[in-house]
């Protein structure tokens, strides 16, 4: 199965981008000699190997379940993100190497007004990029689109601090102020590393739904109260763009089979009008008056 023409054509943008600013951030390196452009240039290489990788994955998340994946491929996507985490992690460390020997050996920048202007120009092209890309990841509950954009725009907030550190040495002459914010950005990219890896674990590890996508779920399993019917041991989790559900529903026990399976049908309709993107498994079982007041413990057996 392809991917629906939009994703791909979203996923090709972000590769797009990352190719144009990995020559115009070379280009400002090239021209002053500036580390702290280099640490933004090398990281617009970790932008286009994650946007390559976030790439394969969606394409590979768009399979259908098969007899060997019954659940899908969603799973996928976590691997690009914890897979360009980890890259984030190690351009930090090649920017703090690089960063420390300048500190120690300062050299004069060259052509900083021509270097800053076409920084500016990269981190325009990201910013238009990593919008695009947040808004449609949202809309299709793609954590791959989303770990880009929000990549994207961490670089975004990277080229700021690198273009007035730039700046601040060609106003105060202060060498050392180059390889400082350096530093500074490598631990920033640091930070993003480690937060893409922890949610590509939480997702691989069947971390539960949001609190208020679970708010929803609740919701509407308490709007059939009245009805006499109740739930207990909800779990849940997220595979990718598909979220999973599962749900025990209590019934009056002197229901046919039949008036229970057109409820269970009602409520996973119900759910999946709420929230699109979920799979649901309902279970029924009969409820009595003896276990009546356990429901409302039984309730908050929330996953």
């Amino acid at each position: 199965m392809r991917l629906p023409d939009s994703l791909r054509r979203y996923a090709w943008l972000s590769v797009s981008t990352a190719l144009a600013t990995i020559l115009l951030k070379s280009v400002a390196w090239w021209l002053t000699g500036s580390v702290g452009l280099l640490s933004d240039a090398l990281e617009s290489l970790v932008n286009l190997a994650g946007a390559l990788m976030a790439l394969a994955m969606l394409t590979l998340s768009a399979i259908p379940p098969d007899a060997n994946h019954p659940y899908g491929h969603g799973k996928a996507e976590y691997f690009s993100s914890g897979f360009e985490g980890f890259l984030v992690v190690l351009a930090a460390i090649g920017i703090c190497y690089a960063a420390v020997i300048r500190l120690f050996n300062p050299r004069m920048l060259e052509d900083v007004g021509a270097g800053l202007i076409v920084s500016v120009i990269a981190s325009m092209l990201n910013l238009a990029t990593a919008r695009i890309l947040l808004r449609v990841g949202r809309t299709h509950h793609s954590i791959s689109l989303e770990a880009d954009a929000h990549h994207l725009l961490s670089d975004v907030w990277t080229s700021a601090g690198v273009i007035l550190g730039v700046g601040s040495v060609l106003l105060t002459g202060w060498l050392w102020l180059d390889p400082v914010i350096a530093i500074l950005v490598a631990v920033n990219i640091l930070r993003i590393g480690w937060q893409l890896m922890r949610r590509s674990v939480d997702g691989l590890m069947d971390a539960a739904l949001p609190p208020e996508t679970l708010h929803v779920i609740k919701g509407v399993l308490d709007s059939y109260h009245a009805e006499g019917v109740d739930f207990h041991a909800l779990r849940t989790r997220q595979a990718g763009k598909q979220a999973f559900a599962t749900v025990n529903i209590l019934v009056p026990g002197d229901w046919t089979v039949q008036k229970g399976h057109d409820y269970l049908s009602r409520i996973e309709s119900n759910l999946q009008a709420a929230v699109p993107y979920l799979h649901v498994t309902t279970h029924m079982e009969p409820r009595n008056e003896a276990r009546d007041g356990k429901i409302n413990r039984c309730q908050e057996e929330v996953f």
